[in-house]
């Protein structure tokens, strides 16, 4: 189990204590590496994006396994949360492409696979996983969820940021969201004992729905 945490301010910059907290209040879920970056949109854009991470080690436990990581290649910035059973196949794989690898770890290679693939990598990821990934050539945010959901996310936009984490409650210590119950999660937690996703308790926190991708530009936002 990991925490990620990412914060896409469309004016001005991301403060680097939110992301600092973000990372403190996911401490529990990887007790054993953090991180954080925060990444400039260019000298063109005003925006900024922040990623925080911590990190429980299973593969790879060296420093390189250490998130954000980034795809020295192409730029690219990822946050991963979970595990990808068939990553030595896919490496091999990668590999053969010209591919090559510094670190061990299932991460690398979703940050390969994308870089080979696109996004018809995730359809060859096999295994549970929760991730955000920064196209840094084409200026847009990946939020991607297994087709089980067995990895949580959830995300949160207004006219000013959008945010994701892997709790809610990270989401809500930012103070960037607003503190209202929402009804419809309500009523779902007061019939079934729970709240139906892809609704929070939270009014303007929703998950990413099990299998479904999320891609974030500045004023565009889709879920396939």
């Amino acid at each position: 189990m990991c925490g990620i945490f990412g914060v896409f301010a469309k004016s001005g910059p991301v403060s680097q204590e939110l992301v600092a907290q973000a990372q403190k209040s996911l401490a529990h879920r990887g007790p054993d590496a953090a991180g954080t970056v925060i990444i400039d949109g260019g000298s063109a854009d005003a925006y900024q994006i922040g990623f925080a991470h911590t990190r429980l080690s299973i593969i790879d436990l060296s420093p390189l396994g250490h998130q954000p990581m980034q795809d020295p290649a192409t730029g690219n910035w990822i946050v991963f949360n979970g595990e990808i059973y068939n990553f030595r196949e896919l490496r091999r794989e990668l590999i053969e492409t010209g591919a090559e690898f510094r670190s061990e770890s299932d991460t690398a290679v979703i940050l390969a696979a994308y870089r080979v693939w696109g996004e018809e990598c995730l359809l060859r990821l096999r295994g549970m996983f929760a991730f955000a990934l920064w196209d840094a050539q084409r200026k847009r945010l990946l939020l991607a969820r297994d087709p089980m959901g067995i990895k949580p996310l959830y995300y949160h936009r207004s006219a000013r940021n959008f945010l994701f984490a892997s709790e809610v409650r990270t989401l809500l210590q930012t103070e960037l969201v607003p503190r209202k119950l929402d009804a419809t999660g309500a009523l779902s937690y007061l019939a079934f004992g729970s709240v139906c996703e892809p609704w929070t308790i939270v009014e303007g926190i929703r998950a990413v729905p099990p299998g479904h991708v999320l891609t974030w530009e500045p004023g565009s936002l889709s879920i396939r």
